[in-house]
C-alpha cells in the first residue's frame, strides 16, 4: 500500500465528504430520474457532441464493459440514447443522444451548475478562491495518477501519433525548423528489445506522450524522442518518463544515461538539470543538438 496510514485515512475521509456533497449517494442525481452512473454516462455522451465510440467511453470512465452495457440499456429503454454500429466499421459500437436525451442533458447541465453554486454560496470570497484552487490542484494530481505508461513497438499507431506531434512541435520551435531526415533518428530496431524500447503514455486510453531508450550492449543508455502533449503538461509526466527510462536502463545493466537537446527547449533543459543530469561535451553528431547531458545511474 502506498502512503502512510494517516495519509490513507485523510484520502478516505475526503472521498466520503465529496461523495456526500456532490450527491452521488442520492437515488436520483441532481433531482433527475436516474442514479449517478446513468447521469454520468449521459453527460459524457452528450458532451462529445457526436457519436461516441463505446470502447472510448468505457476507457474514459474506467468501467468494465458489462456495467457500461447495462447503463446504456437503461438509457436506451428511456429513449435517451441510441447505440448502433459505426457505418465504416460495424464491429465498433457508437452511442449518441436522441432529442429527448439532449433535453435531459441540458437539464442535467443546469442542475449541475446549481449544485456547484450551492457548494460555493455559504463561503466567503476568500474561501471560495481557496476551495476552487484546491479543487484544481486535486484535479491535476488525480489526472496525473491515471496516466499509464506502456511499452509498445515504435511503429505502433499510438507511438506514431506521438512522434508526429513531436516532429510538428520541433518544426515550429526550432530556429531552423526540423527535418527528420537530417536528424540522427534511431531506426525501428534500435527502439525494440533487446537494443532498446519505446514507451507511450496514455490518459483514458488515449496517447499523450512518448519516450524511447537506446540500450547498446556495453554502452551508455540514451533517451530519445521524449515528448508530452501540450494538453497534459504540468502533470509531471516528463519527469516520470525519465524515472521510468532510468529504471529500465539500470535493469539492463547500464551505468550511464545520456541525452541531447536543442537550445530552444528551455523547459526540457531545466528539467534535465533538476533531475541530476550534467552537461558534457558532445558525444554524437546530432545536427539539431546544442546541449549534451549525462547522468550516472545504478
Amino acid at each position: 500500500m502506498s502512503g502512510s496510514g494517516s495519509e490513507v485515512a485523510r484520502v478516505r475521509r475526503f472521498n466520503r465528504v465529496v461523495g456526500e456533497r456532490v450527491g452521488v449517494l442520492q437515488e436520483r442525481f441532481h433531482g433527475t430520474d436516474r442514479p449517478y452512473g446513468q447521469a454520468r454516462l449521459l453527460w459524457e455522451i452528450g458532451e462529445a457532441g457526436a457519436p461516441l465510440d463505446v470502447r472510448r467511453l468505457r476507457q474514459r470512465l474506467g468501467l468494465d464493459s458489462g456495467y457500461v452495457s447495462r447503463l446504456l440499456r437503461a438509457l436506451e429503454a428511456d429513449g435517451l440514447v441510441v447505440v448502433e454500429p459505426l457505418v465504416s466499421d460495424r464491429r465498433v459500437r457508437t452511442a449518441r443522444l436522441t432529442e429527448r436525451g439532449r433535453a435531459e442533458w441540458d437539464l442535467l447541465d443546469r442542475r449541475s451548475d446549481e449544485a456547484a453554486g450551492s457548494l460555493l454560496a455559504p463561503l466567503s470570497a476568500a474561501q471560495r478562491g481557496r476551495l476552487v484552487a484546491a479543487m484544481a490542484e486535486v484535479d491535476r494530481l488525480l489526472t496525473a495518477g491515471t496516466v499509464a505508461l506502456d511499452e509498445v513497438p515504435p511503429d505502433h499507431p499510438d507511438a506514431e501519433w506521438c512522434l508526429r506531434g513531436y516532429f510538428a512541435e520541433l518544426q515550429e520551435r526550432f530556429d531552423s525548423g526540423f527535418d527528420p531526415a537530417r536528424s540522427l533518428l534511431p531506426d525501428a530496431g534500435e527502439l525494440r528489445p533487446p537494443r532498446g524500447l519505446f514507451v507511450v503514455a496514455r490518459l483514458h486510453g488515449e496517447p499523450v506522450g512518448c519516450a524511447g531508450l537506446k540500450l547498446p550492449p556495453g554502452g551508455a543508455a540514451e533517451v530519445k524522442r521524449m515528448w508530452v502533449a501540450p494538453r497534459v503538461r504540468g502533470l509531471g509526466l516528463a519527469r516520470r518518463f525519465l524515472a521510468e527510462l532510468e529504471q529500465r536502463a539500470v535493469g539492463h545493466g547500464a551505468r550511464l544515461l545520456r541525452l541531447d537537446t536543442n537550445r530552444a527547449l528551455g523547459e526540457a533543459i531545466g528539467l534535465y538539470r533538476a533531475y541530476g543530469f550534467e552537461e558534457v561535451e558532445a558525444f554524437n553528431d546530432e545536427p539539431y543538438a546544442h546541449h549534451w547531458f549525462e547522468k550516472r545511474i545504478g
